[in-house]
C-alpha cells in the first residue's frame, strides 16, 4: 500500500514526488519549498498534491508515502492538522483568501515534519492575490512547502511559476483507470472500461460513470443532440432541457453539503436550537446562502462544460470515421449513431459542428448565461441545409 496508488498513469510525476518526499525526510538534496503541478482535467493534480503531501506527513519511519499511518490516512482525507487544502467558488482567489493561507504559513507545523498548503485552482490568482502570495513563496518558512494546482502552466502568473518546481502531469491512460475503479471501487471490469473511456480518463467522472445510471443515461440524452435538433424549436427546446439537467444535477450534488454547512454555522454561532434564525446571527447566514449560491452557479457550470466535452468527443468519433482513422472510437457503445452521423454530412461539417461546441465552452468560461450560450450552440448543430 502507498499514498501514490491512486495517482494512475502519472509514472513520471510519481517518481519525482516521491524521490523529494525521500530527500525531504532525511535532508538531502532534491526538495523545495513551492511546486507547480499542472495537467488537463482529469490528469489528477489534486489527487497527486494530496498524495504529495501524505508522503511528507507520513509517520513510517521505514516506507516514505505507506499510506497506513495517521498521517498518511488524516492527510489522503483533509484532516491533517498540517495540511491545508484551499479551492476557491469565485471567478478569481482574492487577497480576503490569500492572507488567511499566508499567515498559516508562517506557523511551525504542530505534529509533522513540514506544514503544507495544497492550492486548486492556482490559475485563479490574479495581479493582486498573485503579488501578496509572492513574497511568502519567494521567501518561505523554512518547514513550509506550497503545493500550487494549475490546468497548464501558462495558466499561472509567470511571477509564481518561475519560483515554483514545475511537474507535469498526463491524461492517464483508459486502462489505468479502469484497473483502479476495479481495484478501488469494486466495479465490474467491464462497466470500468466504459465508464473509462466514456469519461476520457478523467478517474472522477468515470468513477460516477460506473456507479451512476443516472449520470449514464443524461450523458447519452446529451450525446444524442445533434441528432435531435433538426429546426430552431428543437434548438430551443433541447437547449433548455440541457440547461436544467445541469441545474438539477448541481442542486443534487450540493443540497446536503449546503444544510451541513448551515447547521455547523449555527451551532457554532450558539443559534442551531432556534426554531427560526436570530437576527443577530442572519447576517451572516446570509453570506452563508450567497456563497452556497455562488458555488451551484459554478457548479453548472462545470457540468455544462463536461457536457460539451462529451459532444466534442462524439464529434471527433465521427470525424474519425468520415476520414477512415485507425483509432478506436471514445463512444464505442455508439457506433451505430456514429457511423449514421458521419454518412450524414461531409467532414466540413463535423469540423464547424465542433468549433461551435468550443465557442459555446469559452461562452461559458467568459460568464455567458448559460441559456444564451447553450442556446447559440444548439442552433448551430442544426444540419447545414437548415442554416440561414
Amino acid at each position: 500500500m502507498s499514498v501514490w496508488d491512486d495517482v494512475v498513469g502519472q509514472e513520471p510525476a510519481v517518481r519525482v514526488l516521491a524521490r523529494a518526499a525521500t530527500a525531504a525526510r532525511h535532508g538531502t538534496p532534491g526538495m523545495t519549498h513551492a511546486w507547480l503541478l499542472t495537467g488537463p482535467p482529469g490528469s489528477g493534480r489534486s489527487t497527486a498534491a494530496r498524495a504529495f503531501a501524505a508522503a511528507l506527513a507520513c509517520q513510517d519511519p521505514a516506507q516514505v508515502g505507506c499510506g497506513r499511518c495517521g498521517g498518511c490516512r488524516t492527510a489522503l482525507a483533509g484532516s491533517h492538522a498540517d495540511v491545508v487544502l484551499f479551492t476557491t467558488e469565485h471567478t478569481w482567489i482574492r487577497r480576503v483568501d490569500v492572507e488567511p493561507l499566508i499567515a498559516t504559513a508562517q506557523r511551525r507545523p504542530s505534529v509533522a515534519r513540514w506544514r503544507v498548503i495544497v492550492v486548486e485552482d492556482a490559475d485563479r490568482l490574479n495581479e493582486t492575490s498573485g503579488n501578496v502570495l509572492l513574497k511568502t513563496i519567494e521567501e518561505p518558512p523554512p518547514q513550509t512547502v506550497w503545493l500550487l494546482c494549475a490546468p497548464a502552466v501558462d495558466d499561472v502568473l509567470p511571477t509564481i511559476r518561475s519560483r515554483a518546481r514545475h511537474v507535469p502531469l498526463r491524461i492517464p491512460p483508459a486502462d489505468a483507470v479502469a484497473e483502479l475503479l476495479v481495484r478501488r471501487d469494486g466495479v465490474d471490469p467491464v462497466m470500468a472500461a466504459f465508464a473509462a473511456r466514456a469519461a476520457q480518463s478523467h478517474v472522477g467522472l468515470a468513477r460516477r460513470l460506473a456507479r451512476d445510471e443516472g449520470a449514464r443515461i443524461r450523458r447519452r440524452e446529451v450525446l444524442r443532440l445533434p441528432q435531435r435538433v433538426r429546426g430552431v424549436g428543437d434548438a430551443v427546446l433541447a437547449a433548455g432541457e440541457l440547461v436544467d439537467i445541469a441545474a438539477e444535477e448541481a442542486g443534487a450534488s450540493t443540497v446536503e453539503r449546503d444544510a451541513r454547512e448551515k447547521a455547523e454555522l449555527l451551532r457554532a454561532l450558539g443559534a442551531d436550537g432556534s426554531a427560526t434564525v436570530p437576527p443577530a446571527v442572519r447576517a451572516q447566514v446570509r453570506q452563508l446562502e450567497e456563497d452556497q449560491k455562488r458555488r451551484a452557479r459554478r457548479h453548472q457550470t462545470d457540468v455544462l462544460d463536461r457536457a460539451l466535452v462529451d459532444l466534442l468527443a462524439l464529434l471527433r468519433d465521427v470525424l474519425v470515421v468520415q476520414v477512415g482513422a485507425p483509432v478506436e472510437l471514445v463512444n464505442s457503445d455508439m457506433t451505430t449513431e456514429v457511423r449514421a452521423m458521419a454518412a450524414a454530412g461531409p467532414p466540413e461539417e463535423t469540423l464547424r459542428r465542433a468549433d461551435a461546441v468550443q465557442l459555446a465552452r469559452e461562452r461559458l468560461a467568459q460568464n455567458v448565461a448559460p441559456l444564451l450560450a447553450i442556446e447559440a450552440l444548439a442552433l448551430s448543430l442544426r444540419p447545414a441545409r437548415h442554416d440561414g
